[in-house]
């Protein structure tokens, strides 16, 4: 008899009612061990929150607008009595099993394998509507229980406090495995189902690398001053010289073992290329593991004829004359399906390489950092010409595009550059680096352990970020919307405005800073000063001072104000502040001006961007 899915949906409940990471690990490992190995894969991915492995390519292209249609049919609901159902619980999935709790469903005979079959099907279906069919077909056979994390996994939003780490803990307590082989295993094939398969047999050390899925990305952590970069630099060189019995020379506290680059202000990416199962074939991974393959065509067309697997890491940005542009010029590229030519003439991009994760056949994150930038400064030299293009457009009247070599080395630029990198020298070698990068428009500069391997998913003393904040803005709330997950059911995002004169002019929004009580407290406030209620969002008096940090002012027509702040974060509530001592919109404008590189932004998507974040 085959496992049947209730048992898994009454797993994840158990799991979600539980606090204790050992706790969770233990009940996921007892069930897994309980399962056939194939029927135990699949558990496996769907406690990751996936309904395929990361290798497997396919995806099911299912929405929260099309789930709610089918919940919707399934219930009989209201859209009122949905949007309630919603609030309650913070997730399609929680307000689906309130809502079908009435349907009178039988008792469940869905196996794993059964949603495994469903899931293939809905993935192989060309058209949205027979997509939307499927997806009901399966959850009428589904007890609300089930129908809750079948929703769950379809929207890859479990919401169990299940990280794929911990999978792969809950795998190697399963099997009595060393958790390091079951991490580098995954690390390397990115298969959930394989790598417990080769856990279950004793098999780990036969695990190949497999292109087309993202590795983790190692992280930066901050620093805002040149002291506090060197103090914690010094400290982590010594403890890895400590832990490897190894020498570095430290000169007071200089490090001469830090790498010292700029640091850009693009967007975090891997390639994956050359592999010879796939011939032409790239594909791009932001840092949030999303495939952006399709925003930028031309870094695909300037890697297509890479003929060794490679995995670089690195920044895709905007390019204008041997620099980098401002983020902002990218941001009409994000989640675009289709790219126009007039994008690719009027912002050129390029990919930026600092590290090198796969080539010659083998893994290099285990190699130290000065081994892999010798490697990838061989790489580029050797594969930068090919990637080379003309900055010349076509004769007026013929379509204007970027043509591929031959052309002159003084009217054309390369697809992949290497990041510049030096060694540090000195204190004021650094405090110039940083001003210097500044001028060039980027944020700031990064410190790297030379000695330091490449730890895929941490964020360490290995690498530094020194970045500054600009100047901190006092604004007051003017909108208040409902959170999502944990936050729904209380208004937790602030849209928030300065002065302009006797008007108030929006600027941007934030949802982060804030604690849970401040939360609940502005909640019942802006519910006792709403203006205007449109359902999701509030617009309410204009009476709580916030003092807000952000990355920069970026030009925006989202904002009556012309201008938006790029990460704004909630440093605190003010409320030793009066309205009338907000910050003004000529203020803004004077930090935007102040500002290097000055980015122009004409937004017409919604969400925040991603940046590197590095």
């Amino acid at each position: 008899m085959h496992a049947l899915f209730a048992q898994f949906a009454e797993l994840c409940d158990r799991l979600t009612e539980t606090g204790s990471k050992l706790e969770k690990r233990a009940l996921m490992a007892k069930y897994l061990h309980t399962l056939p190995v194939p029927e135990a894969g699949l558990a496996a991915t769907y406690l990751a929150g996936a309904p395929f492995p990361e290798t497997d390519g396919r995806e099911l292209k299912v929405g929260g607008a099309a789930l709610s249609r089918v919940l919707a049919q399934l219930s009989g609901a209201s859209q009122p009595a949905m949007h309630a159902a919603y609030l309650r619980h913070g997730d399609l999935g929680g307000a689906a099993q309130d809502l079908l709790q009435g349907r009178g469903a039988a008792a469940s005979t869905l196996s794993l394998l059964e949603v495994a079959e469903a899931f293939a099907a809905i993935a192989d279906a060309a058209k949205p509507a027979r997509k939307q069919q499927l997806t009901l077909d399966l959850l009428e056979r589904a007890t609300p229980l089930e129908a809750k994390y079948l929703i769950k996994i379809i929207l890859g939003d479990m919401r169990t406090g299940i990280q794929v780490s911990l999978v792969e803990e809950a795998i190697a307590a399963a099997y009595v495995a060393p958790i390091g082989d079951v991490r580098r295993a995954r690390m390397l094939n990115g298969n959930l189902p394989e790598v417990l398969e080769l856990a279950a047999t004793g098999r780990l050390g036969d695990a190949r690398m497999k292109l087309f899925h993202p590795l983790g990305f190692m992280l930066a952590s901050p620093v805002e001053t040149v002291e506090e970069a060197l103090q914690r630099f010094t400290l982590e060189v010594a403890e890895e010289a400590k832990s490897a019995s190894s020498e570095v020379h430290l000169e007071g506290p200089l490090i001469k073992e830090a790498q010292l680059e700029d640091k850009y202000d693009g967007i975090r990416a891997q390639v994956h290329c050359g592999s010879p199962d796939h011939p032409g074939r790239v594909a791009l991974y932001s840092r949030s593991r999303e495939d952006m393959t399709a925003s930028f065509p031309e870094i695909v067309e300037a890697f297509a004829d890479f003929h060794e697997p490679l995995v670089l890491d690195g920044e895709i940005l905007a390019w204008s004359r041997d620099r980098a542009l401002p983020f902002a010029s990218l941001q009409a590229r994000l989640g675009r399906k289709r790219v126009t030519r007039e994008m690719r003439e009027t912002t050129p991009v390029v990919f930026m390489a600092f590290d090198l994760l796969y080539a010659h056949g083998e893994p290099w994150m285990d190699k130290p950092l000065d081994q892999r930038r010798r490697a990838l400064e061989e790489l580029v030299g050797r594969e930068q010409p090919r990637t080379r293009v003309s900055s010349r457009l076509a004769a007026h009247g013929q379509q204007t595009e970027l043509l591929f070599e031959p052309a002159a080395p003084e009217d054309s630029f390369a697809r992949l550059v290497l990041a510049p990198a030096v060694q540090l020298q000195s204190v004021a070698q650094l405090e110039q680096a940083y001003v210097d990068a500044r001028a060039r428009g980027n944020e700031g500069v990064m410190l790297k352990a030379r000695h330091s391997t490449y730890q895929p998913g941490r964020r360490g003393l290995a690498w530094l970020k020194l970045k500054r904040e600009l100047a901190t803005l006092d604004v007051v709330v003017t909108a208040a919307e409902y959170g999502h997950g944990k936050r729904a059911g209380w208004l937790s995002d602030y849209t928030f405005a300065v002065r302009d004169g006797d008007v108030l002019r929006n600027v941007g929004k934030a949802y982060s800073g804030v604690t849970d009580a401040e939360i609940a407290k502005l909640t019942q406030f802006f519910l006792e000063h709403t203006l205007e209620d449109f359902g999701g969002v509030r617009a309410v008096e204009p009476l709580v001072v916030l003092e807000v940090a952000f990355n920069n002012v970026t030009r925006s027509d989202r904002h009556d104000s012309g201008y938006a702040l790029r990460f704004p974060r909630i440093l605190r509530i003010r409320d030793d502040k009066l309205v009338s001592e907000i910050d003004t919109l000529e203020r803004v404008a004077e930090i935007y001006e102040s500002q290097p590189d000055k980015p122009v932004q004409n937004e017409d998507s919604k969400g925040t961007p991603e940046t590197s974040s590095i």
